[in-house]
């Protein structure tokens, strides 16, 4: 045993609903996965509670506080961490060129990039994020640094090499030489973070990661392939997020950006594309039969979407969604306060946000999400984006969780149905009181 908690918490019993777990003992074995939940009433509840506490080994939660999965923040983009609510109010275009890429050059210098992912992987945790999904930069001595900072703070780790190749689209100082030396340097990466995971507490994981449809070369999405179906990788990139990126892929090849993705073969059941706010029913079709994630970045899409993601029309169409912060086209690392826009965007995408248009035509019906299915894309929906048994509380699946500190009010119904809504909408860092990943203190 590795651990045991006892008290109350939450978990997503579907895409609507939740699941209360009522004074139970959660049992964490070796490996780090949930052994047993155990209900006050069961056989063994008494006999496996002492022998925590003979082991001192258990964790009794106060009456205010409550369990819940860790969070996976399926898009954020680490070496911006820095410019972290700057310059949001630039088209894409100059904000990248004006602020992201000159930043991401720094980068080459490892001291200042362990300064960066050491207080960005730790703030992460204390939100309660226990998994990431990172862009990196170009540099992979510095996206190996990300890893053993993942590491240190006790956090799981999705990493990606950047590849941007093409000479006409990006900047001359940040660009990688050809499309064989982004697939060398991606290769690179890839073999000296499985040989660092021999000694990683937390095991990091590498992801393919071309930046987006403008900044690489045929050649290199293509190549970019064979090296994900050679070691069996996650994949990342763009994908319809902005009219910008997505006229760019209409004009070049006279094609949706996602049927370039999928023709170079990066388009599958391990693929996260982020943003998409622009998507259609063609590409959505493609997404389905695909398998493929979109990451739901509902902050950085106010500022760069271009529109409303229609969370609604994706789940019905059976697309799996993931939420994701996107630092810095998001100003908050906080996966509450994503949560909570996503549901503030789905009520504006309802009512419509054009006055001079007469109300029952102005919006679109139905689109609104409630905190229980924005849950459900901060928890089980991550987790089927990175194909790992996490996200939820259930036997066999990884101790990862976060200990949240409820501030009742004294006035405030004490249904659970009620709790669970305060915690969504009030959280802040400080109530989140302790992390813990597979079953490892990480807060």
């Amino acid at each position: 045993m590795r651990l045991a908690i006892k008290g109350s918490g939450y978990t997503s019993a579907s895409k609507t609903e939740i699941e209360f777990l009522n004074q139970v003992l959660i049992v964490v074995n070796d490996q780090g996965k949930i052994e047993k939940i155990i209900n006050q009433h069961d056989d063994d509840y008494a006999s496996l509670l002492q022998l925590a506490k003979s082991q001192n080994k258990l964790v009794e939660l106060s009456e205010n506080q409550y369990f819940l999965p860790g969070f996976i923040d399926t898009h954020i983009h680490a070496p911006q961490w820095p410019n972290a609510g700057l310059a949001l109010d630039k088209p894409l275009n100059e904000w990248l060129n004006e602020y992201t890429f000159p930043l991401e050059d720094k980068y080459q210098d490892l001291s200042f990039s362990e300064k960066v992912y050491d207080n960005l992987t730790k703030n992460l945790v204390d939100f309660g994020t226990t998994t990431a999904v990172y862009f990196g930069t170009i540099y992979p001595e510095s996206n190996l640094v990300l890893a053993k900072m993942c590491n240190k703070n006790r956090q799981r780790g999705l990493i990606g090499q950047v590849v941007m190749d093409d000479p006409d689209m990006n900047p001359e100082y940040y660009l990688d030489k050809s499309a064989a030396d982004s697939i060398a340097k991606t290769k690179r990466f890839i073999d000296e973070l499985q040989q660092q995971n021999q000694t990683n507490m937390i095991k990091q994981t590498p992801v393919i990661t071309p930046r987006f449809l403008p900044s690489c070369s045929l050649e290199a999405l293509r190549g970019l392939a064979n090296l994900a179906n050679q070691y069996d990788l996650p994949i990342q990139s763009h994908c319809s997020e902005s009219n910008w990126e997505n006229g760019y892929a209409l004009e070049k090849y006279g094609k949706r950006d996602a049927t370039v993705l999928d023709e170079c073969g990066l388009m599958n059941n391990r693929s996260i594309m982020a943003h998409g706010t622009l998507l259609n029913d063609s590409d959505l079709n493609l997404f389905e039969t695909n398998g493929v994630t979109v990451s739901h970045c509902p902050i950085s899409n106010v500022y760069f979407g271009d529109g409303i993601l229609p969370v609604k029309r994706i789940l019905n169409h059976h697309v799996n969604l993931g939420l994701g912060t996107d630092i810095s086209g998001g100003f908050s690392p906080s996966m509450y306060d994503n949560v909570k826009q996503s549901i503030l965007s789905s009520q504006q995408l309802q009512s419509g946000v054009d006055t001079r248009i007469d109300a029952q035509k102005r919006g679109v019906p139905d689109s609104r999400i409630t905190a229980k299915t924005a849950f459900y894309l901060a928890t089980v929906g991550g987790a089927k984006a990175i194909n790992l048994p996490t996200g939820e509380l259930k036997p066999g699946y990884l101790a990862d969780l976060q200990i949240v500190e409820n501030q009742p009010k004294p006035f405030q119904p004490a249904t659970s149905d009620d709790i669970f809504e305060n915690l969504m909408y009030a959280t802040t860092q400080n109530d989140i009181k302790t992390v813990y990943v597979e079953g490892l203190q990480a807060k």
